[in-house]
Formats: structure tokens, C-alpha cells, sequence
């Protein structure tokens, strides 16, 4: 789905939207300006206790809100990794210029939710034979990458992606890489989709993801 094809209107929006501006005010942009902040290695276990999944999709707003509600996780956040910059801001990233993909950090408790579960949704709200791109958002910023900690994890990747592959009878373009410096995010992508609800949805329905993944998994995204 290309941005021209869309009514000016929306298109406007959704230029303004996950892969664009989020300006609003003075104290907006002075947030923007700050770089995002080194979170733990994305697989480490915090405690014994927790488990670390990273997945990019796409729009972090929309992985984001695929985990934040689900039972056993702790929290869901968004980020940036895949890339060599240090320190990458927001706008570097969008811009193509970092190498990093937009992502989300996931802790969850493995007695509530195993990481295949969590494997399982990841695939459910991507299009994991589109390369480079995810939806209407294009550039290698926005690819499907699943990013694992440890030979279980792997593990439980591989065989997941050739199920994807054998149900599809068609080869799944989503890399599996194993797990580096994971980035936090500026605050105000965090909960994006509980921030600025209508603006969230809009820009969902106008990329054209719900309508791909009923598509393509017979449900849509959360």
C-alpha cells in the first residue's frame, strides 16, 4: 500500500503517523531531540523470574499493542535494534539511516506464558513474506525480525518459521537473529496506542494491517 493511494486527508495522517512527525508543541520537540536509552541485553532473565522476547514488525506502536494486553506479560516496550549506531534517535531510524528496526522489548513471566506463545503471536500480527516493509511503512527500518536469546530460543524460532512456511507452502522472508544492544525508545512512543487512541487507529486502519492479516491468518491483529 503505497501513501499516494490514499484520500489526501488520511494520508496526511498517516504521514504524521508512525513513520513521521509527532510534533505537537515546544515540549515535544525538545523530547524528540533526546536519543533513546540502552535497555538490558534483550534476552537476559532480570530476575530468574522473567523472560526477555524481542520481535520487530513494523510500526512499534502496533507490536506493542499485539503483547501489552497479554496475559503474563509484564510489559511490552518499544525500541530500536539491529543496527550499529549508538545512541539512535528516533528520526535516524525512521530515516533509514541506522540499520535498526523498529522493535519491542517484551518481559513476560514464563509460568503465565511460554516464549513459543509469544512466538505465536508474533507471527499472527506480521507479514512475514514481506520484505523490508511491513503494511503501508517501507524500508528496511520496518522489516519482520524475530531477535532470539539462546539456543532454546533458537530453537523454538526455527520451528516455528518452518510451520509458517509449510503452511503457507511459500518461504517466509522474516530473519531470526540472535539478540544485541536493544535501545529504548523517546517516552512518547511508549503506549502509543493507549496515548492517542484515535490517532493510533486511524493510522492501523489506514496501513491497511488489520485487512492483511485477516487476510492472511483468518484474524486480525490485536
Amino acid at each position: 500500500m503505497n501513501r499516494t493511494q490514499l484520500p489526501l486527508a488520511l494520508s496526511a495522517l498517516l504521514l504524521a503517523a508512525c513513520a513521521g512527525s509527532t510534533t505537537s508543541n515546544a515540549a515535544d520537540a525538545s523530547e524528540q531531540a533526546q536519543a533513546a536509552s540502552p535497555a538490558s541485553f534483550p534476552g537476559m532473565a532480570m530476575d530468574g523470574a522473567q523472560g526477555v522476547a524481542v520481535f520487530a514488525g513494523g510500526c512499534f506502536w502496533c507490536v506493542e499493542s499485539a503483547f501489552d494486553e497479554l496475559k503474563g506479560v509484564i510489559s511490552a516496550e518499544s525500541g530500536y535494534i539491529g543496527g550499529p549506531e549508538q545512541n539512535p534517535t528516533y528520526y535516524q531510524v525512521a530515516g533509514g539511516k541506522t540499520g535498526h528496526a523498529e522493535a519491542v522489548r517484551v518481559l513476560f513471566d514464563p509460568a503465565k506464558v511460554s516464549y513459543q506463545q509469544l512466538v505465536d503471536v508474533f507471527w499472527h500480527n506480521i507479514d512475514p513474506f514481506q520484505a523490508n516493509a511491513q503494511f503501508c511503512d517501507t524500508g528496511p527500518q520496518y522489516r519482520s525480525e524475530l531477535f532470539f536469546s539462546g539456543e532454546k530460543q533458537r530453537d523454538i524460532a526455527e520451528k516455528s518459521r518452518n510451520a509458517v512456511e509449510k503452511r503457507f507452502k511459500r518461504k517466509v522472508v522474516t530473519k531470526l537473529t540472535e539478540a544485541g544492544v536493544f535501545w529504548t525508545a523517546e517516552e512518547y512512543h511508549q503506549d502509543f496506542h493507549k496515548k492517542n487512541p484515535v490517532r493510533y487507529l486511524s493510522y492501523r486502519m489506514g496501513c491497511g494491517r488489520d485487512r492483511r492479516l485477516l487476510e492472511l491468518w483468518g484474524t486480525k491483529g490485536h
